[in-house]
C-alpha cells in the first residue's frame, strides 16, 4: 500500500496465546498498529510450542508484531509493563477468567494508570452465568449447537477450521474500533468484551428463525432441505468432484442449455426452483449422470459457460497455487518456524482490500522470536539500557539481543 495504513500510529499491547487473541491482535497489526507482543520471559508464548495441527499457529497470527517477554510475576516485571501502558492506547488479552487481574494487569488497574485506554477482553463467555467458566473453540461449536448443524444425523463434528476463535477475534476488534471512535468524543476509554459462545450462538441465528418459520427444528446441514433445487457434489468422469450451485430460474435455463439437457428445460415439474427442490430425489442423480459424462476440464467449461456458481472439491494446499490469491496479493511469504527464521511459506492475507486501488495489506515484519524487540521496545520508553541489562540479569525481561527482521511489501 502507499501511504500509511488505516491504524497506523495505535499502539497495541497483546496478551495472549492459541487463536482468538494472537487473530485480534493480527487484524490490529496488518492494519498498521504498532502490536507489541507480551510474552511471559523466558519461554515465551507456548502457542510457539504445539505440536499436531496446531503447529502453525503461532505463524499465521503473529506477522506484522513485535515481541518483548516480561516475567508479571515479578515486581519488577509489572512495573515495567506498567510504563508501557502509560503510552498505550490497546490492550488485548485472552488468558483464562481472572488471571490479568492476578498479575495486576486487569482492567481496572490498567485503566487507573491510563483512562484513554481501550481494553479488550476475550472470553470463553460474556458476563453471565458461565462467566468464569473457561472455554475452547470447540467445546462452544458443540454447545451451541454448531457441531449438531455439522455433522451428519447423529454425529455431530466440529467445523473444519477454529472458524468461533476467529470469529470471536473479529467481533473483539470490532467493539474495539466502535470504542476508539467513542474515545474522539468523550476523552475515555472503556472496556470491550467478546466471547467464543455468544459468537457461536450468533452463527445459529439463521438456523433459529429457520426453525420458527418452518415450525420444526432444522436438521443437521447434511439432512437439510435446502433452499435451491442444485446445490450439490457432482463427479466428473475422471473422478474428481466439483460444487455446482443453481440458484435461480434464469440459471437453470442457462445450466440447461449448456449441458445440453433441453428435455429437463422443458419439463413442467421443474420449472421452477421450489418445484426443483420437491424433486431432487430423481433430478440430482439425472444431473449427476449428465456431468459424469465429462471430464473435470469439460464441466467446468460448461458451468463457466452457464455463469452458475461453481467450484472444485479443494484442500487448504491447493490455495497455495490459487491463481487468483497469487494474482492479487492474496498470499504472504511467512516464515512458519516458531521460535523465529525458518522456511517461509504462503500463507492467506487479511481479506480485505483498500482505496481505489484495492491494496492489500502487506507484511512488514515477519512473526517475531521469543524477546525479539524487548530492548527496542523498552528504550523507546525512556528505560535506560543499564536498566534493561539489569532485569535481564535477573530474569525478568528476555531479550532476543537481535534486530527485528524487515520484509517490505
Amino acid at each position: 500500500m502507499s501511504g500509511p495504513l488505516p491504524l497506523a500510529g495505535l499502539r497495541v499491547l497483546e496478551f495472549s496465546h492459541t487463536i482468538m487473541g494472537p487473530c485480534a491482535g493480527l487484524l490490529l497489526a496488518d492494519m498498521g498498529a504498532d502490536v507489541v507482543k507480551v510474552e511471559p520471559a523466558p519461554d515465551g508464548d507456548r502457542t510457539r510450542r504445539l505440536p499436531g495441527f496446531a503447529a502453525g499457529f503461532f505463524a499465521t497470527f503473529n506477522r506484522n508484531k513485535r515481541s518483548i517477554a516480561l516475567d508479571l510475576k515479578h515486581p519488577e516485571g509489572r512495573a515495567t509493563l506498567h510504563r508501557l501502558v502509560a503510552d498505550a492506547d490497546i490492550v488485548l488479552e485472552n488468558y483464562g477468567p481472572g488471571t490479568m487481574e492476578r498479575l495486576g494487569c486487569g482492567w481496572e488497574d490498567l485503566h487507573r494508570l491510563n483512562p484513554r485506554l481501550i481494553y479488550l477482553a476475550l472470553k470463553g463467555y460474556l458476563g453471565g452465568p458461565y462467566g468464569n467458566r473457561p472455554a475452547l473453540d470447540e467445546v462452544v461449536q458443540f454447545q451451541s449447537g454448531l457441531a449438531y448443524m455439522t455433522g451428519p444425523p447423529g454425529q455431530p463434528l466440529r467445523a473444519g477450521a477454529s472458524v468461533i476463535d476467529i470469529l470471536g477475534a473479529v467481533f473483539g476488534v470490532t467493539g474495539v474500533l466502535a470504542a476508539l471512535r467513542e474515545r474522539e468524543r468523550t476523552g475515555e476509554g472503556q472496556r470491550v468484551g467478546s466471547a467464543l459462545f455468544e459468537s457461536a450462538a450468533f452463527l445459529m441465528g439463521s438456523h433459529i428463525a429457520g426453525g420458527a418459520a418452518m415450525g420444526e427444528p432444522p436438521p443437521p446441514m447434511p439432512a437439510r432441505r435446502g433452499a435451491w433445487g442444485i446445490y450439490d457434489v457432482f463427479q466428473a468422469s475422471c473422478g474428481t468432484q466439483l460444487f455446482i450451485g443453481v440458484t435461480s430460474d434464469a440459471q437453470w435455463e442457462r445450466f440447461c442449455a449448456a449441458f445440453g439437457l433441453e428435455e429437463l428445460a422443458g419439463d413442467p415439474r421443474l420449472a421452477t426452483n421450489a418445484q426443483r427442490v420437491r424433486e431432487r430425489a430423481w433430478l440430482l442423480p439425472a444431473l449427476q449422470a449428465a456431468v459424469g459424462a465429462l471430464e473435470f476440464g469439460a464441466a467446468t467449461q460448461r458451468c463457466a459457460a452457464a455463469e452458475v456458481s461453481w467450484s472444485p472439491v479443494g484442500r487448504p494446499g491447493d490455495l497455495l497455487q490459487d491463481p487468483h490469491l497469487t494474482a492479487s496479493g492474496g498470499l504472504l511469504s511467512t516464515a512458519i518456524a516458531a521460535l523465529g527464521g525458518g522456511p517461509e511459506v504462503p500463507l492467506p492475507a487479511l481479506p480485505l482490500e483498500f482505496g481505489e486501488a484495492r491494496s492489500r495489506a502487506p507484511l512488514r515484519r515477519q512473526p517475531p522470536r521469543i524477546g525479539e524487540h524487548t530492548r527496542e521496545v523498552l528504550l523507546a520508553a525512556g528505560l535506560p539500557g543499564e536498566r534493561i541489562a539489569a532485569l535481564q540479569q535477573a530474569g525478568v525481561l528476555a531479550d532476543a539481543a537481535a534486530p527485528a527482521r524487515l520484509q517490505q511489501a
